[in-house]
């Protein structure tokens, strides 16, 4: 550092010293000034040379500049984000899907012509063929209540079909409240028209449940629900047991709607009531047989179609409109 000092302050002693001049150190020689004076002073470049040095420093400038202004987004840059904004093209989307359900309306059930829909003896309502098919469909466990079940859903083999698998676990949760455990089940998404209404399915036309199903043996609970929205009503249902035979072989499940009884909260009343087939909201499958391990359930579609042989309205006795005396 010392001798970086010494080099400095000599060079600004040089700095402030005059030109030597021949006449004033006679003993200094020409060429010993000249050699003073061009090593004190600045180097003058050629003037085609000094433009070419300036324009090289311009572009640097320039490029520098441009570098700057590419890292620091300008205001008019920014994405623009608006509420107001969003919500006028989410309200002119149901405004849209509102328009389009009147011309349904008028054209027919689900804006096919009526006499199309009168004379339809099947439908597919459900088929997995894709992902967006299993996005209308959740899965849940007793894992809601502290219990060990455990439940997927995926797609099958080359998409195809769903495969709902898992494990059951009858082991109750250790809270002191839930004495009972050990469940699994999947559900159908109850679908919503515009401004988010609640739809119904009507199969009042069709008389039987129809599914191609593949199991592994255990017997599952197909849940059907309808469409309400009385609060004391959210937990009743109509069940029948769907037994699968297991095996790798594909089997036809026909369930005629007549046999589906009603219950409450997982219990079966005693004044049994006849579904009304024109307000389904949604459908459902749970296995809960008590038997821990693994199982799976593999779905093909599910549809409703009627069946001419079938000519039963209502399978139980117990009901208060076919024997109203019994419950006087």
């Amino acid at each position: 550092m010392a001798l970086v000092h010494k080099l400095l302050n000599g060079t600004y002693i040089l700095r402030k010293c005059p030109k030597p001049s021949v006449a004033s150190c006679p003993f200094l020689s020409t060429r010993f000034a000249d050699y003073c004076s061009s090593s004190l002073e600045k180097p003058v470049a050629a003037p085609g040379k000094a433009s070419s040095q300036r324009k090289t420093e311009g572009n640097l400038e320039g490029h520098h500049q441009r570098e700057v202004d590419l890292d620091i987004t300008s205001p008019e840059d920014k994405p623009e984000v608006s509420f107001d904004k969003a919500i006028k093209e989410e309200i002119k989307d149901h405004f849209r899907r509102l328009k389009d359900d009147i011309v349904n309306h008028w054209i027919g059930p689900e804006g096919r012509p009526l006499h199309e829909v009168l004379m339809e003896q099947a439908k597919v309502v459900w088929q997995f063929r894709g992902k967006e098919d299993l996005d209308k469909w959740i899965v849940t466990s007793d894992k809601t209540i502290g219990g060990r079940s455990e439940v997927f859903l995926k797609m099958g083999r080359s998409n195809q079909s769903a495969l709902l698998y898992g494990t059951l676990s009858s082991e109750a949760p250790q809270d002191g409240e839930s004495g009972r455990s050990g469940y699994c089940a999947m559900i159908s998404k109850i679908p919503t028209g515009p401004f988010e209404r609640k739809r119904f399915y009507d199969w009042s036309q069709f008389n039987t449940l129809y599914l191609r199903v593949r199991g592994d043996g255990r017997p599952w609970m197909v849940n059907i629900r309808e469409d309400t929205d009385i609060i004391q009503r959210k937990d009743q249902m109509y069940s029948y047991f769907m037994f699968t035979r297991g095996g790798p072989y594909w089997q036809e499940v026909k369930i005629p709607f007549s046999k589906f009884f009603f219950s409450n909260r997982g219990r079966i009343r005693d004044a049994q009531y006849q579904l009304l087939l024109d307000k389904i909201s949604s459908i459902g499958f749970t296995l809960a047989d008590k038997v821990d391990g693994p199982f799976f359930l593999e779905i093909d579609f599910i549809g409703v179609f009627t069946d001419p042989a079938h000519t039963e309205e209502f399978a139980y006795e117990n009901s208060p409109e076919l024997n109203p005396r019994l419950f006087k």
